[in-house]
């Protein structure tokens, strides 16, 4: 009870900040930055541009944050996230997708997934640069996130931060400001509206329950990783997806032991965009298979049938060479009240269980795949 009226204390205050904020011209950006604080900013910018090189780089990144600062929670959830986000990039030249979709849909994928990618890193690692080097410094210097083209949302919530440590409506916040940061820029971008989110493989993944988004972990020693995590279906949808997040970051932190497995084995297994990375047993960063050989579906409950060949899942740096990105677009995509009600934290139990769903997906490509190779050699 003390912690939700802490929390409903908190959101009250983010509120009037913000309300204060939009009733006051803000001529800051404007003004000339002492030299030190361009320095600062240069540093930034230039430190978060080397590490924005793919998605492994970033993966990394933000586990090494996490590290360093335990406090900054979404850091770990951004780590997780990223992984899959490297699953999904691979998965379009792996066993199943390579095989459903053409070469040019591939490419339109993973354009989609690496921009959303990047402009998330882009946004939200200068503001742990900002954070880190306040600490170094022994005070606040978040008057300084305008500099770096964060939203005024942010700037209302980090100092709130440095006051009173309330690291879940923080992690809420950076959930919502991230989702909602992508929202114009990839999600109603009218490329990825045109090539991926309106196209009928999109709507197929859709509906096989491929969104899924997974946390492995060591259970037992010697064992098969265990899965938890969530599935996304709508993922056009802003709401689902703040939501989807706030449901993952509650199954990694509310349970202190699930979240110590998951994070020793982050730290154990280093991302390198294969699913071979948490199930060795069923995954390979390899081929196997033969070129034109007929894929038989080979797998049951997430395990391989005797003798089976594992299922392909390539290493990033092998299935997708580094991207040149535009400068993210200009524009701050606070301009509604709406968004404080996401900072509600969830109060339902969710346990995560997601591997009987996980497998099922698995199963439905392999015969997805099976028939249209089937239909393809009888009308041949």
């Amino acid at each position: 009870m003390l912690k939700a009226r802490e929390t409903l204390h908190t959101l009250e205050k983010l509120k009037k900040q913000l309300q204060k904020k939009y009733k006051t011209t803000d001529v800051q950006t404007a003004d000339p930055l002492p030299s030190k604080d361009q320095q600062l900013i240069a540093s930034i910018r230039d430190k978060t541009k080397k590490l924005n090189i793919n998605n492994v780089t970033r993966t990394k990144a933000y586990l090494d944050f996490y590290l360093r600062h335990p406090e900054i929670e979404w850091a770990f959830l951004g780590h997780m996230v990223s992984r899959n986000g490297g699953w999904n990039m691979t998965d379009l030249k792996g066993e199943f997708l390579a095989k459903l979709l053409t070469e040019k849909e591939q490419m339109q994928f993973f354009s989609f997934l690496e921009r959303g990618n990047w402009l998330i890193f882009q946004d939200i690692y200068p503001q742990f640069l900002l954070y880190e080097e306040s600490l170094t410094r022994q005070q606040p210097h978040f008057s300084l996130l305008p500099h770096l083209n964060v939203s005024t949302f942010m700037e209302v919530v980090w100092p709130e931060f440095w006051k009173n440590e309330n690291r879940t409506t923080l992690a809420l916040a950076m959930i919502i400001n991230e989702q909602s940061y992508l929202e114009k820029r990839v999600i109603q971008h009218p490329e990825y509206q045109n090539t991926v989110l309106n196209t009928i493989m999109f709507k197929l993944q859709d509906l096989l329950n491929m969104s899924h988004i997974i946390f492995p972990y060591h259970q037992k020693p010697n064992a098969i990783n265990s899965l938890v995590g969530r599935t996304l279906n709508q993922f056009s949808s802003l709401p689902r997806r703040i939501g989807l997040g706030k449901q993952l970051y509650a199954i990694l932190f509310s349970d202190p032991n699930r979240l110590k497995r998951i994070m020793n084995w982050a730290v154990a297994t280093p991302h390198t965009g294969s699913r071979k990375d948490y199930w060795p047993h069923i995954f390979n960063n390899v081929k196997e298979t033969l070129p034109g050989q007929l894929y038989i579906p080979q797998t049951k409950n997430c395990m391989l049938q005797k003798g089976s060949q594992h299922i392909y899942s390539p290493r990033l740096e092998y299935a997708w060479k580094n991207s040149n990105h535009a400068k993210a677009e200009a524009g701050d995509w606070f301009t509604s009240w709406s968004a404080i009600d996401y900072l509600e934290p969830i109060t339902e139990n969710i346990n995560g269980e997601i591997k009987h769903d996980y497998c099922e997906t698995i199963e439905k490509l392999e015969w997805t795949v099976f028939t249209k190779n089937v239909l393809f050699q009888r009308q041949q």
